[in-house]
């Protein structure tokens, strides 16, 4: 992984929650099947090692979930650990659950839309000026 991908994904990480915690337990088989299967399904996760209960650093922590997981330590600040895992069939499942689109593409309906609420607007305006020139005489702006 490059420099550029990896301060891409720290970027990334930025917003995300983190998923697990790691304490006193420690890292156990659960673990670590959770965070591959997290893995698999998001790519990149964080997770958290509460500093004060675990057994050891969040260094070795990020180590072991890696080789376990078969993923890249994308970075350990503090007691956070952000994983990275590139999953090549992310894309295909993403492809089969978007149903099938009917009828017109979204960009035209949202552009007759548009449209009709721009005419709207352009009757309302008119429909202003009328009752404005009808209350105030022919000159709207009070220089009669």
């Amino acid at each position: 992984m490059t420099s550029k991908e990896r301060a891409q994904l720290r970027a990334q990480a930025n917003s995300l929650e983190p998923l697990f915690q790691i304490g006193k337990g420690g890292m156990s088989d659960a673990l670590a099947a959770q965070t591959a299967d997290a893995l698999r399904k998001r790519e990149l996760i964080k997770l958290k090692v509460l500093l004060e209960s675990a057994p050891e650093s969040p260094r070795d922590f990020a180590e072991k979930l890696a080789a376990a997981t078969g993923s890249e330590v994308v970075q350990v600040v503090g007691g956070s650990i952000v994983l990275y895992k590139e999953n090549p069939d992310k894309d295909k499942e993403e492809k089969k659950k978007k149903p099938a689109k009917k009828g017109k593409p979204l960009s035209k309906v949202k552009a007759k839309r548009a449209a009709a609420e721009k005419r709207e607007a352009e009757e309302k305006k008119r429909k202003r000026d009328f009752y404005a020139k009808k209350r105030y005489g022919r000159n709207s702006s009070g220089n009669n």
